[in-house]
Formats: structure tokens, sequence, C-alpha cells
């Protein structure tokens, strides 16, 4: 299931007035639950997770949506001869670079990250997603700014590959 769909999927939740919907195929597990604090079901392996939270700020999440496949944010290498790499928004909406406003942010330039470190947050219908590596390295360049929106395959990070 692509990002897209898993956004269509969850406004159609939206409009419908539902407060729990669970979903299960075999290669992926759903469950958005609107009013609630119980974390969901996720699959073996996890790239990306997308959380939803209270409407206020991106303080803790209360469901998770998950999806083994769902995102591409770390593939493509910079132009010319540099070998630094470029991780891309796998979504529209607003970038957070830490879970709250009084934490620290996920990374921060000279910071080394691995596959699976989560680097920041993008917060897309009032659902908080965490957007994780797919590489190692280290942090070179910031290239959004805190709490503004992002474009889906937007530059997010600039890393050199470890």
């Amino acid at each position: 299931m692509e990002t897209r769909e898993i956004q269509k999927l969850i406004d159609f939740i939206a409009q419908s007035g539902l407060d729990e919907v669970n979903i299960e195929t075999t290669d992926l597990k759903i469950k958005v639950k609107r009013y609630g604090s119980a974390p969901a079901a996720s699959p073996t392996s996890v790239p990306a997770a997308v959380t939803a939270a209270p409407t206020t700020a991106p303080p803790v999440p209360t469901t998770a949506v998950t999806h083994s496949a769902q995102t591409e944010p770390t593939a493509q290498a910079e132009s010319g001869s540099s070998n630094l790499i470029t991780i891309k928004s796998p979504m529209i909406g607003t970038f957070y670079r830490a879970s709250s406003p009084d934490t620290p942010a996920f990374v921060s330039i000279g910071d080394e990250i691995k596959p699976g470190k989560v680097v920041c947050v993008i917060e897309a219908m009032k659902l908080f997603n965490e957007i994780e590596s797919e590489i190692s390295g280290k942090i070179v360049k910031v290239l959004v700014e805190n709490a503004t929106p992002v474009e889906f395959d937007q530059p997010l990070f600039i890393v050199e590959p470890a």
C-alpha cells in the first residue's frame, strides 16, 4: 500500500465518523483509533511509522499506522561526483524536527544516523508520521525549517553515507 493510499484511507475514515477501524492483510496491519491511547499493531519490518496525536501540537503519539514498504525517503544521491544522499519527504505535511516543542531535535548537523533512526516527524491531517532513516551516515545539512510545510519528495536532509 502506497503512502497516498494510506492518506486516502485516513481521509475516508475521518469523513465517515467511525471511531475505530482495523484492517489486516498479509503485508499490512492498520489500526486507526480516533479517540484512544493504545498503540496499534506493527509489522515485522518497519521503515516508517504513521502516528496520530491530539490536535494541539506534536506531543506523544496515540495511534500508529505502519507499513512495511511505505516510504523511500533516502533514495537519491546528489548530482555530480558528490556521494551525498538526500533524505526526502515521503508525503505532504508539516515538518517537525522534534516530537514536541520541549524535546530536543531527533537529529542535528553532525549527528550519526543508522537505518531505523527517526530523523523527523511530518504531520498530515492530524497524524504525526515518524520518518526513519534508511541509510547510515552523518547529517551534513538540514534543508527545512521546523514547523514549515513540505511537499511530497521535497529534500529534508543531506547525509554523508558511512
